[in-house]
């Protein structure tokens, strides 16, 4: 727990939050697929394996980030804006298909964005000690 007396922004908190349901969203899809590939019927099983592996792989990050974030840690602010950006890449395609996906790709892109947002807010910048006239990052 920090010793810190100033409470955390709820932005901050926010910009957590979204950073780690996308974390948790890329490993129950990443466990989702590895499942399938190992007992399910894939068109290839090897590329769902590794799929799944590499999905679960890379929600560490973002849920690495989330909890960095809830410590005031400065450097967890740069891996949460890659995952929120490269979210915008699926959002993107998803937009572009047809059907029931396209409601799909704007939640990531909401989700996306929202977390962009929260992130570049001064409130948000400030309580990690980015560039503002506090007392520096809190790396310690």
């Amino acid at each position: 727990m920090s010793a810190d007396p100033i409470p955390r922004p709820a932005r901050l908190t926010a910009a957590a939050a979204v950073s780690g349901l996308e974390g948790l969203a890329l490993i129950v899809y990443g466990v989702y697929m590895l499942v399938m590939g190992l007992m399910g019927d894939p068109d290839n099983a090897t590329q769902a394996e590794m799929g799944g592996v590499t999905l679960i792989a890379l929600g560490v990050l973002p849920l690495a980030a989330a909890r960095g974030l809830l410590a005031r840690r400065s450097w967890s602010r740069g891996p949460a804006m890659i995952t929120h950006l490269m979210a915008l890449i699926p959002a993107w395609t998803l937009l572009r298909s047809s059907g029931g996906l396209i409601p799909l790709g704007m939640l990531v892109a909401a989700v996306a964005v929202t977390g962009l947002v929260l992130l570049i807010n001064p409130t948000t910048t400030e309580a990690l000690g980015i560039g503002g006239a506090g007392t520096g990052p809190r790396d310690a």
